[in-house]
């Protein structure tokens, strides 16, 4: 596949794993990261006139300083039509609470929610989204 996948989180060592599996899954061509949601949309909003190397999948942490998910998921919305193509979202979060699983389900823009570590497998499922 030739994806480019979006990692935003501030756990440099988890992204790091997460990157690992990606290549080993061998489902994206290019993984963007970012600390933080703040970032992200900084960085995101200046791809707008480059459709090649914006994201076809974001992986988002909610627990972050700076912009948590949620915020970013607030400002994503307020900006997406800027966007050149349409972005699948995941929440990858260590929160098992189901407060943050039933939020992301009513969650506009969301598409699935996974517990840390990130495995293989729901990489391979995120991809075929």
């Amino acid at each position: 596949m030739n994806q480019i996948i979006c990692l935003i989180d501030d756990d440099p060592i988890y992204q790091t794993i997460t990157k690992k599996i990606i290549h080993k899954s061998e489902t994206a061509s290019k993984i963007l990261s970012f600390p933080n949601g703040a970032e992200a949309i900084n960085g995101l909003t200046g791809l707008v006139h480059q459709p090649e190397e914006f994201p076809d999948i974001i992986m988002l942490d909610i627990e972050m300083p700076v912009m948590d998910g949620w915020n970013f998921m607030e400002q994503f919305q307020k900006v997406k039509n800027l966007f050149p193509k349409e972005v699948s979202i995941y929440i990858v979060s260590s929160s098992i609470a189901c407060s943050d699983k039933e939020r992301s389900q009513n969650c506009n823009g969301i598409l699935g929610y996974f517990t840390k570590p990130v495995t293989l497998q729901n990489v391979l499922e995120i991809a075929k989204s």
